[in-house]
């Protein structure tokens, strides 16, 4: 197998353009899992782990995360978004954290990435790069299916954008047990109080990440009623309601984590358990 360590992103680039075929290796932990399993091979690789371009985080009205900044950071570092820091807690073990990046959870695209309802739910711009130059990709465009999206085989993921949504979000993930697990069903919700929008999206319930768009659209109309500049806390019932609309978003099927109708199950308890908590928080 041919290794190709990039010192910087242009050499990452020009790496890739010469041979498209490569795999990128940022962290690890999805290749190296499905190199272990046998169902890859790659004929070559190019290491972008040492690239300092991806590793930055930056904040000024537009929240910009790196594709290499890994979970360990998002837990540490301010990266603008309580829902990431809280999934980034949901990620793995300590040793996975420490190695594994935004931009491996972007590029696998995997139904089941847990960063990835948070970059659905704050409307985040995907960035890449090749030798054509950047391209913007909104994060519902990105993923076509479970593990594939619209990177070109010779584009690098960068970063992923999104405008600062301020503190009332949250994500919840269920699975087999508290850590280490792959989610049965997850959830992010961004409620933006200074822009008057509202976002969902869930993980592990369909094909891709599911945007709750009947379930948005109810939760405008509370925000609405209750006053954005106001945190105050929905009835029980609206609370439910809101749930309803969650579960109805999403087309889960049965499998070895899960059926369908536990993960409609959870995703209504959550629904209704992450409006009543992010309601509250100004």
């Amino acid at each position: 197998m041919g290794v190709h360590v990039a010192r910087d992103l242009d050499d990452a680039v020009r790496a890739l353009a010469a041979d498209p075929r490569a795999d990128l290796l940022a962290g690890g932990t999805d290749l190296m899992v499905e190199i272990n399993f046998g169902r890859r091979w790659p004929e070559s690789v190019v290491a972008i782990d040492r690239v300092a371009e991806l590793r930055g985080i930056e904040r000024n009205g537009v929240v910009r995360v790196g594709a290499g900044v890994t979970y360990t950071r998002l837990l540490t570092e301010d990266a603008g978004s309580r829902a990431m820091r809280e999934a980034s807690r949901t990620v793995g073990s300590p040793q996975i954290r420490n190695t594994g990046t935004v931009g491996g959870n972007i590029a696998t695209s995997s139904p089941a990435g847990d960063a990835l309802p948070v970059l659905a739910a704050l409307d985040a711009t995907i960035i890449v790069r090749s030798l054509r130059g950047e391209r913007r990709v909104p994060f519902d465009e990105w993923m076509t299916g479970p593990k594939r999206n619209v990177r070109e085989r010779d584009e690098v993921v960068i970063a992923a954008e999104w405008s600062d949504a301020g503190g009332a979000q949250t994500f919840m993930k269920v699975g087999s047990r508290n850590a280490m697990v792959i989610a049965v069903a997850s959830l992010a919700l961004v409620v933006d109080r200074a822009r008057g929008r509202v976002g969902i999206a869930l993980g592990s319930c369909g094909p891709t990440i599911m945007r709750a768009r009947e379930a948005e659209a109810f939760a405008l109309g509370i925000f609405e009623e209750l006053g954005w500049d106001r945190p105050s806390r929905p009835s029980e019932a609206a609370c439910t309601a809101f749930g309803t609309h969650v579960a109805a978003a999403a087309t889960p099927i049965d499998d070895v984590r899960g059926t369908a109708a536990y993960r409609r199950h959870v995703l209504s308890v959550m629904g209704a358990r992450a409006l009543a908590r992010v309601s509250v928080i100004a």
